[in-house]
């Protein structure tokens, strides 16, 4: 049986709400509203008798239309005639919302589900504010992290909210509980109670490692499954291994839309597509609902195209219409056209429009050529022939800044401990291109970052695996020359892994170990994982018999948030003075497990 995260999530939600009967309110906060509308429609919580979903902070002014399942009435006028179901993360501002519930009451009965382990200062502040005794029911059940697909999810710590603390190889905040807290509760979603391993170069990774060790330690009972013969893994990376395979244009349907329009818990917003219809301002996109998508996600731009293009033949067919389609632009007029076609097939008119805004933005922004070049960097090694391309394109007026950035830090990753290291060079072309300030500091950003002495591997060393070779989309006019050279350094480390051979020195075991192959795994990258990365590892549990695998991150990255992040992350260290990246290694640091209260 395959590990399925959205399963466990659906499972968890559709157990409360069976066990509570009757028509009743679901109450949310910030935490949970994305948790639930990511794996289940307004639809399927109106079938369990939910008429109503609310935020428990709607007061606040917090706004819940970009992940919301249900249209909330945020009124605070009594509903006695229904039973309230809150299901909440255990944070003192939930906590303190719902203590405030209750000291006024709006419904009959409170049945009360935490997404994690509730301390028991809160369950005893609740205990005291339920004066009029309705709260019937407190459960701790374990759903708390945001499946986007069955085999990926997520913890939405988002820039500004990122994990890397003041100091390379510190963790920010409660940034480590939160992340330790979300994959111990994807191993109980899971029932797996995994042997860790981590990166030996990475402090924040063994840092992990020992708190997820800690929280098992502290309430072993509740990981009791029954042991397999193989045990599951749970193999702990740090972003910082692999600085490329964020920075890249991606070309599969997925992890394209979220590197060009983005996808914010399964919602992607097309308000800025020239000529959009109100009813597609924003477009829901999730593989558990929405089963085209699900068929397409992992495909190119060009078989998509093709795709959509066949259905639409079958219904021209169907109706007799003899109009021409041969490219997308052709398909968005037909759309357009025929209103009957939009009104029976709404679904695939989604995928048409999102498929035209895509094609529309890689003419726009050249990204054939940037792509190429991209690729070339990530997988190839031709210093001169890639810097005499890197310098035209940065020539070329009509490639935005942002893609000219991005390549040069391409380059500068690919070619930093190379003689005829042209960095400097390519920094003052930027400048002489009146490119700013700001996005040309991106550069260094990432050199300190995650630059050669950052990383524990070399991920450019493998041009045999890696070796250049081009794929041509085919299927639609406007969809041509794409290359898809470059592998996720996942990949690597994951196939090492699953065949028995990944050395234990390089990835050490938090106690003991295993002389067998894993089976189950959980791979989770502090610092965020990507669309690509997700895609590998779904190939990964396609083409390797008898093993599953689900890969996790502190978010899903884009090269815009990446950047942003990095950005972010190297001002904080450098206004600490302590940017330099030998404070990464954890052999310089002594490890301090940061115990729960």
């Amino acid at each position: 049986m395959a590990l399925d995260v959205v399963k466990a999530v659906q499972n968890y939600i559709n157990k409360f709400l069976a066990d509570v009967h009757g028509m009743k309110v679901l109450l949310l906060d910030k935490d949970t509203t994305p948790i639930v509308s990511l794996v289940l429609t307004q639809s399927h919580l109106l079938s369990r008798e939910v008429y109503l979903v609310d935020r428990i902070d709607a007061s606040s002014g917090s706004s819940s239309s970009s992940s919301s399942a249900s249209a909330s009435a945020a009124s605070k006028d009594p509903l006695k005639h229904l039973k309230c179901v809150a299901f909440l993360r255990p944070t003192p501002e939930s906590v303190q919302a719902l203590v405030d519930e209750l000291r006024e009451p709006r419904y009959s009965e409170y049945y009360l589900y935490f997404s994690n382990t509730l301390p028991k200062s809160s369950l005893e502040r609740l205990a005291e504010s339920d004066v009029q005794s309705l709260v019937r029911e407190v459960h701790e059940h374990f759903a708390d992290f945001y499946s986007v697909n069955a085999d990926l999810f997520h913890l939405g710590l988002a820039p500004p909210s990122s994990p890397w603390g003041d100091v390379p190889g510190a963790w920010r905040g409660d940034a480590l509980q939160r992340t330790a807290q979300g994959v111990c509760a994807v191993m109980l979603g899971l029932k797996k109670r995994c042997v860790v391993r981590y990166e030996r170069d990475s402090a924040v990774g063994k840092k992990l490692a020992q708190e997820i060790g800690y929280l098992i330690s502290q309430d072993p009972s509740l990981f009791d499954f029954r042991a397999p013969p193989v045990p599951p893994l749970l193999l702990i990376l740090d972003r910082r291994s692999d600085p490329v395979t964020p920075l890249l244009t991606q070309w599969t349907y997925q992890a394209m839309v979220h590197e060009l329009m983005g996808i914010t818990n399964g919602r992607v917003d097309m308000s800025g597509v020239p000529g959009v219809r109100d009813e597609m301002k924003e477009a829901i996109l999730s593989a558990d609902q929405d089963p085209f998508y699900k068929r397409n996600m992992y495909l190119d731009l060009g078989e998509l195209g093709a795709n959509i293009k066949t259905y639409v033949d079958e219904y021209q067919t169907k109706h007799k219409s003899s109009v021409a389609i041969e490219s997308i632009s052709d398909m968005k007029r037909f759309v357009e056209e025929y209103p009957e076609f939009r009104k029976l097939a709404g679904n695939v008119t989604k995928h048409v429009t999102i498929v035209g805004e895509l094609s529309r933005l890689v003419e726009r922004g050249r990204l054939l050529e940037v792509g190429e070049l991209e690729q070339n960097l990530a997988a190839t090694e031709n210093h001169a022939q890639d810097l005499r391309t890197l310098q035209q394109i940065l020539e070329n007026p009509t490639v935005s800044e942002d893609n000219k950035v991005r390549l040069v830090i391409l380059y500068a990753l690919r070619y930093e401990k190379s003689a005829g290291n042209a960095t400097q060079q390519l920094l003052e072309q930027l400048a002489r291109n009146k490119v700013p300030n700001k996005k040309i500091a991106l550069v260094n950003a990432m050199l300190t970052f995650a630059g050669a002495d950052s990383r524990q591997s070399d991920i450019f060393h493998n041009d045999s695996l890696l070796a250049k070779s081009r794929t041509l989309f085919k299927g639609l006019k406007g969809v041509d020359n794409v290359y898809t050279q470059h592998q996720p350094h996942l990949v690597g480390v994951v196939d090492e892994l699953i065949k028995g051979r990944l050395k234990e020195q390089m990835y050490p075991f938090l106690e003991g170990g295993m002389r067998d192959k894993p089976q189950d795994i959980i791979i989770f990258i502090v610092g965020g994982a990507t669309y690509a990365e997700a895609r590998a590892v779904t190939q990964l549990n396609a083409t390797t018999p008898g093993v599953r695998i689900v890969l996790g991150g502190t978010f899903i990255h884009n090269s815009r948030s990446f950047l942003r992040d990095v950005s972010e992350t190297v001002t904080r260290w450098e206004a600490s003075g302590t940017s330099s990246a030998k404070f990464a290694s954890p052999k310089m640091h002594t490890a301090r497990v940061n115990k729960m209260s």
